[in-house]
Parts: C-alpha cells; sequence; structure tokens
C-alpha cells in the first residue's frame, strides 16, 4: 500500500519566536530526513505543508516583510512533490489534501511536523474521522512547554518558570494518549523504517 508522508510547518517562522528556545526537538529536521528519504525510495508520497496567517504581520504572515515562512534548512522538496499552504490548524479544511490523496489512491498517512499537539494533532483527527489509516510518529514532530490558561500572557521567561505550565513531555504524552487507537498508531521513526 502506497503511503503519503505528511511534513507538516517544519518552517523557519518557529525558530523566530521565544519559544523556540523550549522546543522538545531543536533537531526535528534531522529526525525527519530519513522518513523522507524512505519514503521517496519506496515511491511514496512526500506531501510538504507550510502554515501562513496573511495579515497578522507575525512571523507566519508571507507578505510582513521577511522570509520566515519557508521549510527549514535541510528540507528541500523534490520537483513534483506537492507543497501546500494552509490557513487553518489541521492541513485539510484549507488546502486540497484530501482530492489530492484520493486522487493519488491514498489510504495511510505518516504524519511528522509542529506542533505536535497543535497542527500534527488537528491533521490526525481529521485524517481519523475521514476514514484515513494514520500512523503518527512523535519521535518526528515537536513543540512547546504550554502556558496555563490563566498564564498565556505572562513574560516567556515567565511562563517557562511557572509550575503551571505543561512541559513538552508531557504535551506529547497527552497526545499520544489521545490518538492511540482512536484515530492512529502511535510509532517511533524507526518502527516506520521496519515496516
Amino acid at each position: 500500500m502506497r503511503s503519503a508522508l505528511l511534513i507538516i510547518d517544519i518552517q523557519e517562522s518557529f525558530r523566530q519566536r521565544p519559544s523556540w528556545q523550549a522546543v522538545s526537538n531543536p533537531d526535528i529536521v534531522a529526525t525527519v530526513r530519513p522518513l523522507i528519504d524512505d519514503a521517496r525510495e519506496r515511491g511514496d508520497l512526500v506531501v510538504w505543508v507550510l502554515h501562513t496567517e496573511p495579515g497578522t504581520g507575525n512571523v507566519f504572515d508571507p507578505q510582513a516583510g521577511h522570509d520566515h515562512v519557508r521549510y527549514m534548512a535541510g528540507l528541500e522538496p523534490l520537483p513534483g512533490e506537492p507543497q501546500l499552504v494552509k490557513t487553518s490548524a489541521n492541513a485539510f479544511t484549507t488546502t486540497g489534501l484530501q482530492q489530492l490523496l484520493t486522487t493519488e489512491g491514498i489510504r495511510h498517512l505518516i504524519v511528522t511536523g509542529i506542533q505536535t499537539e497543535l497542527c500534527c494533532e488537528t491533521t490526525t483527527r481529521v485524517a481519523g474521522d475521514l476514514g484515513y489509516d494514520v500512523t503518527f510518529v512523535t519521535e518526528a514532530t515537536a513543540t512547546f512547554p504550554i502556558a496555563h490558561r490563566d498564564e498565556r500572557d505572562l513574560p516567556y521567561e515567565q511562563i517557562l518558570a511557572s509550575p503551571r505550565t505543561l512541559a513538552t513531555a508531557d504535551v506529547q504524552a497527552r497526545t499520544e494518549y489521545a490518538l492511540a487507537g482512536r484515530f492512529a498508531t502511535i510509532e517511533t521513526v524507526k518502527e516506520v523504517l521496519a515496516r
């Protein structure tokens, strides 16, 4: 069965935010590269996704006068590999991803990217609802500490120091608990490469 490897939002925008200092996987490019190489060798579809927030003026705004809405160094799509741009958390709602997968006859997705519990998890949930078989590679995702709802407006250093802040390991564990057996199978990079 041909699969699609989704590379979700592994983009320079995230490296420009204060939260990058606390990212769970600063070497995400190196973690994802073997999955990309494997997918290409197998003839699987590699789908590239970038997140944009037009008109906001922030690091996700492609018209804000900076060059942050681009893939991180070391990640380069090959000619012919689909590149999608989204404006929602999941990779389906504001793109033609479902049509692309249908056209290609793909029913199995491998999810990687940034952020574990946001764009990656949301894409996985939608994919599960749409009937796709999904492999979620937590190890090939990245996330950031999450501030308590009452502390979201604090300076980032205070958020990191707060005992109420949810640590990245906890964010990833909760994502796995929520997805496993419901929306996806959780696998490591090694397990995906061994299939």
